[in-house]
């Protein structure tokens, strides 16, 4: 039969720390500390499997396991020479959760179990301190009320504030014992008011139902949004913890508090934390009363105060790793309640795991595994300070799309975005971004929509921007004809209007009305550098380079670690204020002589955007895709144009400047080229452009696009070559299905190439690719890399077209199919390693088949996430491109994969060339 119930105390433990799957991070603490000789109040650990049997027994404990229990309660009573329930010498019991991974705060805990009206007459005669006997029984009603019998705390606090107020107590400890007395009639009363039945005075039946609690509470809201959110099984189950109460409550004497061996904050090497005398722990975590710095507690109680710095230094060597600890004090007496990892901010994470290897405490491998990529995405950005988040109004929390904190006022449009920004930080909300905003997110502080996901167009592009971002805020109403937006809180309307500040955390997805103060991120520290470091002598040759589409981009890529630009989306640039006409102009141009003449204008500026770009990534590869987007995305909407053109003959001359204004078309020319600008809209009108005409189709159709593309490329080449600067292009042809799509356009890039290199005089090395994002380019992989020199998975179209997923669309389902666990994540930020994964790897198999010294990298928003990253390193791909603020996470990842598989330095260039 297999165990289910675990004792510890008295220097022996059946269990020990590294049973974590079993007894939980608590349970396995507490039996390492009990093994090691440490202080710790006796009791026993529910392993975690019990949770899942308590689920699927109908919520009930199997008699079997609750042998198991009284047989350990027994052993448990004869260590502490008490008995549960007895009269005169009663034990009483904490129960609190524990799951393998650390959840703090969001799973129950009941104190003082096994009291009753017999047993705390009992404790008071025993201790001599009635006072401190009723102020563990109302304890003990009011924990086990919420806990257990699902009475909302705030009538306890009522009852309790009443008490307080008649007679005049500033803080708990003023009240005496007949007023706590006075509360546990109060509270009995509401009890059997809410129940129906009166408080259970059996301490057996308190137990059982309180164990039950506990198992219960691993499925409340708040941990299963955790465990969401820290991506933690749900099938694990929490273990639950009885363990012999010791006290602090019992006087001055005594205290309880809370601890950390270094500064979780900071990573410094402090004895941090805080205590409370005369109190139990519930009070410290609750802010009941103001705790004072565990300093402090050297003068209170030298004694205890060095024994507790003593064990808790050995707890952290022998974990090797910052401890989070609870303790009580008990007449001088010092008792451990809890020793684990601590959790730690990402700056403190890494200064930890640098130290520690100083400290010869860890290898450089342990410390890269020691910090998790969220926390170091934590040193990229500012956050919001804390202490001033208290004064402002939380309007709503959406979708963390881009991390770090924006405070700005608001503008409802790009062109506002752009006027307001002059005179101070901007932040731009939308209903949606579209690529015609480019110029109002590029000057924004922040982005804030009330629609769309983590791979909409406003997430992608401020990624990329480094701009902080929350999507899907579906809490805010936007007006934008009135520049305004609405929240309701607490039942109560805000609105907030044009030029009103707002703060936003893109981190967290929160968003609140006013201006907090933000904290900038300390990058300076000689860990952080030291760090990195450390991440790229483990992932071996595996690159990462960046998504980058202008000189400043590439420039801070590079200055967090790129290894070259992974993709260059052209059509950025297009949409800049001074090339835009010329776009347009060249799509309204109804024959190839004037499309070239648009195009001719554009050739220049393509060719200077593309030698900053190989300047700022001297010696490292460029991939640069050509157009991409469907053609009427570079045009006013449809709709628009429509009501304008319907408005023009009955406008006024204030009408027709902004009709003017709005298309930059003369006045005098309105009545002519709006009608035929609105017809050739129409014409490129597509009921799916994701499916339309766009990619190499464009190429296809307008040959003479790919040739200026082309042509802009090598002669910035040659021009950066020719000033001593190693340049690396590679042209990606997109969207292809089939090679003879890739062919055709491929035969137009290397004929320019070559006229431009004769003319010249001069050849760069280059390289023609394409874009695996169309199933039948994966699936026809051999074929495509007979012509294709290179592969990038563009993993955000592959994904929507392997799937039929409208990144778009999905998120108006998204919680449904993650609450329903169809998705165990969102595929557009996580990548279906089952499905579209499966085709990436087919992909590579096939094409390498074809072509052995194949380049194969990806480049959608996949890039930057660390399990698609890892996922990259085992299919064999040579490298991932991400945003650029994403690529410190990518280096880490990458690291941290090659460290899991064994797969370090060499012997993994090994592996993916093998």
């Amino acid at each position: 039969m297999s165990k289910n119930v675990y004792s510890f105390g008295g220097g022996t433990a059946d269990g020990n720390g590294k049973m974590k799957d079993i007894l939980g991070g608590k349970g396995a603490g507490l039996a390492e500390m009990c093994k090691a000789g440490l202080p710790v109040p006796a009791g026993f650990t529910i392993a975690t499997h019990v949770c899942n049997v308590y689920f699927n027994n109908q919520k009930q404990i199997p008699a079997e396991i609750h042998s198991e229990i009284d047989k350990c309660l027994v052993k448990l009573e004869k260590t502490m020479g008490q008995t549960l329930g007895d009269p005169n010498n009663p034990m009483l019991l904490s129960v609190r959760s524990g799951a393998k991974f650390s959840m703090p705060g969001m799973m129950n805990t009941i104190l003082n179990l096994g009291l009753n009206d017999v047993t705390t007459a009992g404790l008071a005669k025993k201790s001599n301190n009635p006072r401190f006997a009723y102020d563990c029984y109302r304890r003990f009603i009011q924990m086990f009320g919420e806990v257990a019998l699902n009475i909302e705390m705030e009538h306890f606090n009522h009852i309790f504030d009443a008490r307080k107020a008649k007679v005049k107590a500033k803080i708990d400890t003023d009240l005496n014992a007949e007023d706590l007395q006075a509360i546990i009639v109060d509270y009995k009363k509401l009890v059997q008011k809410e129940t129906k039945r009166p408080f259970p005075e059996n301490p057996r039946e308190q137990l059982t139902l309180a164990v039950g609690a506990v198992f219960g509470s691993w499925w409340n809201d708040k941990a299963n949004y955790y465990r969401r959110m820290e991506k933690i099984p749900d099938d694990i189950g929490t273990a639950a913890n009885v363990q012999a109460m010791v006290f602090g409550n019992m006087g001055d004497n005594c205290a309880t508090g809370v601890g950390f061996t270094r500064d979780p904050g900071s990573g410094e090497k402090v004895f941090y934390g805080e205590f409370l005398l005369n109190a139990q722990g519930e009070d410290v975590v609750a802010g009941i009363r103001t705790p004072e710095p565990i300093s402090d507690l050297k003068v209170v109680m030298p004694e205890a105060f060095q024994q507790l710095v003593d064990i808790t230094t050995n707890l952290e060597k022998h974990y090797k790793d910052m401890q989070d600890f609870e303790f009580t004090i008990q007449e001088r007496k010092l008792y451990m309640l809890q020793t684990r990892n601590g959790k730690r901010t990402g700056p403190a994470a890494v200064r930890i795991a640098v130290d520690m290897v100083e400290e010869g405490m860890i290898t450089k491998q342990e410390a890269i595994m020691r910090v998790a990529p969220a926390q170091l995405d934590q040193l990229l950005h500012p956050v919001l300070d804390p202490k001033t988040l208290g004064e402002l109004v939380k309007l709503t929390t959406g979708i963390s799309a881009s991390p770090g904190a924006a405070v700005g006022r608001v503008a409802f449009s790009a062109e506002d975005a752009v006027e307001m920004s002059e005179s101070g930080p901007v932040l731009l909300v939308r209903k949606e971004t579209t690529p015609n905003d480019i110029h109002g997110m590029d000057v924004s502080r922040g982005i804030l929509t009330a629609i769309g996901g983590k791979s909409s167009h406003a997430a992608v592009v401020a990624r990329g921007m480094g701009r902080p971002c929350v999507v899907g805020a579906s809490g805010i109403k936007i007006d934008e004809a009135k520049k305004v937006f609405t929240a309701t809180v607490g039942g109560k309307t805000i609105t907030v209007k044009e030029g009103d500040f707002i703060s936003l955390d893109g981190t967290s997805g929160d968003v609140y009305a006013g201006h907090a103060k933000t904290q900038e991120p300390n990058l300076a520290h000689a860990s952080v550098g030291k760090f990195m470091t450390w991440t790229d002598e483990f992932r071996g040759k595996f690159g990462v380079r960046a998504n980058a589409d202008i000189p400043r981009d590439a420039k801070v890529a590079r200055s967090f670690g790129a290894e070259g630009i992974g993709l260059c989306r052209t059509e950025h640039m297009f949409f800049a204020e001074d090339r835009l006409p010329f776009v347009q102009q060249m799509i309204l141009a109804r024959d190839e002589k004037n499309r070239k003449k648009a195009l001719s204008k554009l050739l220049p500026m393509q060719r200077s955007d593309f030698a900053g770009l190989f300047k700022a990534m001297d010696g490292f590869p460029v991939v640069i895709r050509t157009l991409d987007p469907p053609l009427h995305e570079f045009l006013p909407k449809r709709e628009n144009l429509m009501v304008d053109c319907a408005v023009l003959p009955y406008a006024d001359a204030k009408m027709k400047k902004e009709i003017s204004d709005r298309y930059t078309i003369p006045v005098k020319e309105l009545k002519k080229v709006l009608p035929e600008l609105l017809h050739r809209v129409e014409e490129l009108h597509e009921f799916n452009p994701m499916l339309g005409h766009r990619g190499c189709r464009l190429g296809v159709t307008y040959p003479e696009i790919t040739e200026m593309q082309a042509r802009a490329i090598f002669e910035a080449a040659v021009q950066v070559a020719k000033k001593g600067i190693k340049v690396i292009p590679e042209v990606m042809i997109p969207l292809i299905g089939s090679v003879e799509e890739l062919k055709n356009q491929k035969d137009i890039v290397v004929r320019v190439a070559e006229e431009v290199f004769a003319k010249a005089n001069t050849k760069v090395h280059y390289m023609v690719g394409t874009m695996i994002e169309i199933p039948r380019a994966a699936l026809t992989a051999d074929r495509v890399a007979k012509e294709a020199e290179f592969f990038s998975f563009g993993t955000n179209d592959l994904t929507q077209t392997t799937m039929g997923l409208s990144r778009d669309d999905y998120t108006k389902f998204q919680k449904d199919y993650e609450t329903a666990k169809i998705f165990n994540a969102d595929p557009f930020a996580v990548l279906d390693q089952e499905g579209v994964g499966k085709l990436v790897k087919l992909a590579v198999d096939a094409g390498r088949k074809s072509r052995p010294d194949l380049e194969v990298g990806i480049c959608g928003e996949h890039g930057g996430e660390p399990s698609s990253v890892q996922f990259c390193q085992k299919v064999g791909m040579d490298y991932v491109s991400c945003s650029p603020y994403r690529v410190p996470i990518a280096r880490l990842a990458a690291a941290q994969g090659a460290i899991m598989a064994g797969d370090t330095g060499a012997k993994a260039e090994a592996a993916r060339t093998a």
